[in-house]
């Protein structure tokens, strides 16, 4: 057992240096119209030396697409009628794609300045699409849809391109009797195409085999969080766990290798990890979202506090703990990230309208703290976004 705790120990201290070591290279300059940065994804086609596009959600309802390596804007991708909900760029070419409140799923190409996007995926009547996600051969998509009467569809299109390619597809099919409410987040399985997890404002965690005719048989587990899910993923050897994150700041992790065993699938169920997280000369004021280190076999998780300090948590069985944070950044409330373990670099987005990349031992250039907060006041002052209390009252109703 020393070997393996010493073992563990070392590899603790490796990240807790590479992430310590991330420093600031770029800032994106300001745009036009500021606005919070909810969502980030990074293109998977390029080789990481040769830089690679990073497609940011935007609070406006808009999709922009910068150069990874300068941070340059590059285009903007408008969902109008709708807003946008998600990004995500396509795993075998640079499209990249949004869920949107018309109804509709779309795709541009990231390349290209067009403002028409190159497939819309259109849902069933009154759908309002506010998740989804591409799986991780580029066939298949799910989005998830708010509830409308007693209906809260998980909706399923066909992404293939074929030789008679048609801009606009029509679903394959819906799940409707698993979700009681809004379903809030769609993850595929990183490399099972067929595996697919959901969450809801009714606080279930759902996981569905694809493979499956129907709807009920295809139902693989159903974890309860007990509260409106803002946040799922997937981790653990081979990715056979899910964790979860809440809107109340809560956090689960399940085990789906004891599904067909007498052990307990749930490994850590956390009702407010505010009051139980102990961070070093600080505090965490909101969870953001988890990455899972296949290297360590290790599940991090990222939060932060209202000032922009971002914290970098170890997950284990016994709980949160604190492994190191960053700051110096961002002025305001940090919404997105993207960490790249492999290139060593960190994306990171606020509600002070910056996108931001961390490398080890950057020098930052040209920008300072007072420029930093200036924006973040004047983007709090103009813009609006739906807040997660609306899920919480909606929960407490």
């Amino acid at each position: 057992m020393s070997f393996i705790s010493v073992d563990a120990s070392t590899d603790m201290e490796k990240i807790k240096d590479q992430f310590a070591n991330l420093h600031i290279l770029r800032r994106s300059s300001e745009p036009k119209e500021p606005t919070y940065l909810l969502g980030i994804d990074t293109s998977k086609t390029v080789p990481a030396e040769k830089g690679g596009l990073v497609a940011v959600l935007c609070s406006n309802g808009s999709i922009r697409i910068y150069d990874k390596e300068t941070l340059n804007l590059l285009r903007e991708f408008s969902g109008s009628p709708g807003l946008l909900n998600g990004v995500r760029f396509a795993n075998s070419c640079d499209n990249v794609y949004s869920a949107s409140t018309d109804g509709t799923v779309k795709c541009w190409d990231a390349r290209l300045a067009s403002e028409k996007p190159a497939q819309l995926f259109k849902g069933y009547p009154s759908n309002i699409f506010i998740s989804f996600d591409v799986n991780c051969k580029d066939h298949i998509i799910c989005a998830g849809a708010e509830k409308v009467e007693d209906d809260a569809l998980l909706v399923f299109w066909d992404a293939r391109f074929t030789s008679q390619d048609l801009s606009t597809r029509d679903p394959l099919g819906a799940y409707s009797e698993t979700h009681s409410d809004d379903i809030t987040q769609v993850r595929f399985h990183p490399s099972n195409p067929n595996m697919v997890v959901s969450g809801s404002t009714d606080g279930l965690v759902n996981v569905f085999d694809l493979s499956v005719d129907n709807e009920e048989d295809a139902l693989v587990a159903t974890c309860n969080s007990v509260s409106s899910v803002s946040c799922i993923g997937w981790c653990g050897r081979d990715y056979k766990q899910i964790y979860c994150m809440t809107h109340d700041e809560g956090f689960c992790w399940w085990d789906l290798n004891h599904l067909d065993t007498d052990e307990p699938i749930t490994c850590l169920n956390i009702q407010d990890v505010r009051d139980v997280t102990d961070v070093k000369e600080g505090h965490l004021d909101y969870l953001i979202g988890g990455l899972y280190h296949e290297n360590m076999d290790r599940l991090f998780v990222i939060g932060g506090t209202n000032l922009g300090k971002i914290h970098l948590l170890s997950c284990t069985k016994t709980g949160l703990s604190h492994v190191t944070s960053l700051q110096g950044g961002h002025a305001a409330t940090v919404r997105s990230f993207c960490w790249t373990v492999s290139e060593d670099s960190l994306l990171t987005g606020g509600e002070d309208a910056q996108l931001l990349l961390w490398k080890p031992g950057a020098v930052e250039k040209t920008f300072t703290k007072k420029d930093s907060l200036k924006i973040a006041s004047s983007v709090q002052q103009r813009v609006r976004v739906h807040s997660s209390d609306s899920y919480k009252k909606r929960k407490q109703q």
